[in-house]
């Protein structure tokens, strides 16, 4: 039995239907879970409940956590340690392997430019904080040798069917429409990003690959160095619509916090988009032998995935 813990966001679809490569025996476990393949097992679950996590987690094999818990600080810091904490014990009392997917978050500023493995956990925000705190709960287990677990991460996503995606909401579908986009962000600063199709594959791969497990994995990220300016020409060009576009300024950015509750939350991370972004995921690609679809080849899909 594999069990993906949060299964119906951005990852933990294509994971689900990556993962019947492996199993027929796979549990998709969320508030309100939706079958992605037929002998797709349903565990409806409000993650907020820690004391339900150990019924399912119980008779897993492996465990992936996906879950996007709402983003806002208050909300991450009180949630994610216990959740986290919930999941680990399960994972221990049950046996089971686990697999964190992450993102980038707690990474170092300084290396932003160029992330690997090896770059230490340093945040400078508080939502990083709360991430490092989790995964230095995760590194406690692998190393008093109670947890068998891997870490996962991604750059920022683009792909089909994503959904509450500032790229997606502020970006592609606006130029898809053939209206402007609204850039956040500097325009020409080098933005890597995972495609999730990719990362859902990786992801299954890692989970199911015994020598990966004590490790930390980034899944397959573009190896093409594009601004933001060429991602949205990239967009534009695909859906056949001028490639319009308008800076946002900070300002802005906290005007429309006034309104909108995700943008409140943003501020702290602009960082990201104000300087080079770039995610190695030289170790996976060597290890596998498989790299990240293209931006073109990725961008052509989301495209034409909205359009129909």
């Amino acid at each position: 039995m594999q069990t993906i813990i949060g299964s119906g966001g951005a990852i933990g679809v294509p994971l689900a239907q990556a993962l019947t490569a492996y199993t027929k025996d796979i549990r998709l476990v969320s508030r309100h879970p939706k079958a992605v393949n037929p002998t797709d097992q349903l565990y409806p679950c409000d993650l907020t409940d820690f004391s339900a996590i150990d019924a399912a987690v119980a008779g897993s094999d492996v465990v992936y956590v996906t879950v996007g818990f709402a983003y806002n600080l208050r909300t991450w810091q009180t949630t994610w340690p216990p959740f986290m904490r919930a999941v680990i014990d399960a994972c221990v009392r049950h046996k089971a392997k686990l697999v964190f997917f992450d993102n980038i978050y707690s990474y170092d500023p300084v290396a932003l430019s160029h992330m690997t493995e090896d770059t230490p956990l340093r945040p400078s925000s508080e939502k990083g904080k709360v991430r490092k705190q989790v995964v230095d709960m995760i590194r406690a287990g692998i190393a008093d040798g109670s947890l068998t677990a891997l870490i996962a991460r991604a750059a920022d996503f683009y792909g089909p069917g994503i959904a509450n995606s500032m790229l997606i909401e502020t970006v592609v579908k606006p130029l898809v429409a053939g209206k402007t986009a609204n850039a956040i962000g500097a325009l020409d600063k080098v933005h890597t990003f995972s495609y999730t199709p990719d990362a859902g594959k990786a992801t299954a791969l890692l989970g199911n690959t015994s020598d990966a497990y004590g490790q930390e994995w980034h899944v397959p990220t573009t190896k093409e160095k594009l601004t933001l300016r060429q991602w949205m020409e990239l967009i534009a060009r695909e859906a056949g619509t001028p490639s319009k576009f308008r800076s946002v300024p900070r300002w802005m950015i906290k005007v429309m916090g006034w309104f909108d509750p995700v943008m409140r939350e943003f501020p702290e991370m602009l960082y990201q988009l104000e300087n080079d972004y770039v995610l190695d995921s030289t170790k996976f690609e060597k290890r596998f032998g498989i790299m990240a679809t293209t931006p073109q080849e990725g961008v052509r899909e989301m495209v034409g995935r909205m359009k129909e």
